[in-house]
Order: structure tokens, then C-alpha cells, then sequence
């Protein structure tokens, strides 16, 4: 009997992460003709990614272009995803999250009639602007899709709240888990010769911001807490992965270009990227993966964001609140490295997992399996 065709589709770095566990899921199965359609929202970050889980996409719209616009990439991805169902034909769809990719090939999928699942869905923070535009694109995707595969209970009440049927809603735990759960079995040195070049042992932060909702003075006011953290205590390096948006990148050179201590480098590899969280001494983030990683691996994470679609790590004490506020995040940044007990009061709080035990792409490709196969 020939094979149901399912299409996962990815677009971003965090998408491919993500995902990666699932397609590996259903190609194991053995269930399904299992095909990635990448459109290529990020270029080089997404390849690396699929490189390290060997994956290949079987096709890739590769719509990346300097400063693109969300029109543009909607449009792009709404066309290039609508060309490529009609070649392939697919029995189901699958896209992930909250990007522009999720809702722009979901809706393509849907003006098609295919079955769509929505992986990590019913995140919710509850302000359409917060995060923009991924808040509108998780809300609207979650209002046409077949299978609603939440993270945790929390995303699944809402999904329910929302109107979605009880058939379509299921907990899975969230995918990233899994990726992590990989990734730390096959740790090594990193790669990055930025990283390579930390003095052994050395205390460091890891940050990580680049929502659209921060660029421009949120992000300075980022900045100018990162230099009041490094002028307060003299002996803690950071490590700052750039994104690539130049947006991005032209407020962090300003600010930090040039100062001891601080590396500023290209975005890591997956790999690395999970090294260096395990290895500092907490994390600054405005990243929903990061926060779900983080709890993971019981490393606290200060939230550069006034609000998150991911209470459960801050109900659970990994995850702190702190905005784009200079004096906020500094504070709480001081009173993690000047409370010894403050981290390790954290690291017991985090014993149990509430975004999962990594087994969600095995419950995601059982559930397509009894679905499809019926």
C-alpha cells in the first residue's frame, strides 16, 4: 500500500529544531512518505541545523533576502508552499509555532483542503501586539488546523477556550525537549572558536535578543544593562550570538563593540548553542525556546520581554520576568550573582518538567498515525 505523504514545514532556526525530533519520529515509523518543505525564512542558521540532525529538505523556497518585510515573507511563503502542496499533493501538513512560515504555509494548506497540525500550539501571552507578529500568527493558524498538539495543559485549556474540539486537542509536551534531550547525548567542545577561547572555568552569561517588538531603544536600554552587569563585576565574561538582522546587530555593535569580555559572534550551532547554555551561569533571553531549554536544564533565565506565551517556567521559578527595563534587569541580574543561594534556590525549584519528558514527536507521529491510517 503506498505510503500517506506528510509535509513538515520549516522556516527559522528554532523551527528546524524543533521539528527535527518529529520528522525523525515519522520517518522511524515507518508510516508515512515523510517530505520538509524549508522556505528558507533563515538561510544559513536553518541548513546548519538540519546538517546536524541529518536531515535534508526536499525542497527549499529560498525566500531570504536582506531587511525582508513580513508582507514579503507572507506573500513568498503563502505562494511558494501553495506551488509545492500542489505538486506533492499531501495527506497532512505540518508547521510549528508561531512564524510567519506556520501561518502563511498553514493557511496555504488549509485554502487546499489538506489536514493541518500544529505543533507547539496554543501558546498564548494574550496581547496581539506581544509578541509581534508571532502572537497573530499562532492565534490565527491554531483557528484552522485538524490537529492542535499542545506543550503542556495550560496551552490545551486554551485551545479548548478558543473553540477548538476536544478531538483535536492533545498534550504532547513540547518538541524542543526532545532536540535538547539529543543534543546533550551527543555533547561535545563546542565548535565556535569564540567560545573555544574562554579561559577554562570562566563565569559567563549567555544572551540572546532580537524581537521585533525590542529593536531600537528597548534593545539599547538591553544594552546599557549588559555594561552596568560587566562594570559591576569585572571577572564575568559574556558570550552575545548576534542575530542576524542587521537591526539587530548595528545596536549591539554600538554598545558593546570592543569591551573585555565580551564576545560578540555569529549565531551558534545548535550544538553549541546548547553547550553554552549548560555551561553559564544564567542565561538572558528574549527567546521562547530558550525559556522552555532553560527550565530543561535548570538554568535560570531572566525574560528580556514584558510578557510570555510560556508561564510555566516563570510559575516555576526558571524563568524571571524582567522586560527591556535597564534598572529591572540589572537588579535581577545583581541578585544572581550576589546571592549564592539565589541560583541554587532556583535549580531546586526546577525539578519537575513542565514542557515535557521528550517523548512528544513519538505521541505527535502516534496521533497522525491513527488518524491518517483510519
Amino acid at each position: 500500500m503506498e505510503k500517506k505523504k506528510v509535509v513538515c514545514v520549516i522556516g527559522t532556526r528554532p523551527e528546524a529544531i524543533k521539528m527535527a525530533p518529529v520528522v525523525i519520529a515519522l520517518q522511524k515509523q515507518g508510516h508515512f512518505d515523510v517530505r520538509i518543505l524549508a522556505t528558507g525564512q533563515h538561510a544559513a542558521m536553518l541548513d546548519q541545523v538540519l546538517d546536524f540532525f541529518k536531515l535534508t529538505a526536499d525542497r527549499n523556497l529560498h525566500i531570504m533576502k536582506e531587511r525582508q518585510t513580513l508582507d514579503y515573507i507572507t506573500a513568498s511563503v503563502l505562494t511558494g508552499a501553495g506551488e509545492y502542496f500542489d505538486d506533492e499533493r499531501p495527506s497532512a501538513v505540518l508547521v510549528h509555532g508561531d512564524t510567519t512560515t506556520t501561518f502563511a504555509a498553514g493557511l496555504a494548506a488549509f485554502y487546499r483542503g489538506i489536514p493541518v497540525g500544529h505543533v507547539e500550539a496554543g501558546l498564548r501571552s494574550w496581547n496581539m501586539r506581544l509578541p509581534f507578529p508571532e502572537e497573530m500568527n499562532r492565534v490565527l493558524i491554531d483557528k484552522i488546523v485538524t490537529w492542535g498538539f499542545a506543550p503542556t495543559a495550560l496551552a490545551a485549556d486554551n485551545l479548548r477556550k478558543e473553540g477548538m474540539p476536544e478531538s483535536a486537542v492533545s498534550i504532547t509536551g513540547n518538541t524542543v525537549i526532545d532536540a535538547l534531550f539529543y543534543t546533550v547525548a551527543a555533547q561535545k567542545k563546542p565548535d565556535c572558536p569564540e567560545l573555544r577561547a574562554l579561559p577554562e572555568k570562566a563565569p559567563f552569561l549567555l544572551v540572546t535578543a532580537h524581537r521585533r517588538e525590542s529593536w531600537g531603544k528597548p534593545l539599547e536600554d538591553i544594552c546599557r544593562a549588559l555594561i552596568s552587569i560587566t562594570e559591576a563585576h569585572p571577572e564575568l565574561w559574556m558570550v552575545i550570538p548576534m542575530h542576524k538582522n542587521p537591526a539587530v546587530r548595528e545596536i549591539i555593535h554600538k554598545y558593546l563593540d570592543g569591551r573585555e569580555q565580551v564576545i560578540l559572534c555569529d549565531p551558534l550551532d545548535y550544538q553549541d548553542f546548547v553547550w553554552a547554555m549548560n555551561a553559564s551561569k544564567f542565561i538572558l533571553s528574549d527567546s521562547g525556546g530558550v525559556q522552555e531549554e532553560a527550565s530543561a536544564i535548570r538554568k535560570p533565565v531572566l525574560i528580556l520581554r514584558d510578557v510570555t506565551e510560556r508561564p510555566e517556567a516563570v510559575e516555576r521559578g526558571s524563568g524571571i520576568l524582567v522586560g527591556v527595563n535597564r534598572e529591572k534587569i540589572t537588579e535581577n541580574a545583581m541578585r544572581l550573582l550576589n546571592d549564592p543561594e539565589a541560583i541554587p534556590a532556583i535549580e531546586k525549584k526546577c525539578c519537575s518538567q513542565p514542557f515535557g519528558d521528550g517523548t512528544a514527536s513519538l505521541k505527535i507521529a502516534e496521533i497522525l498515525k491513527e488518524s491518517l491510517q483510519n
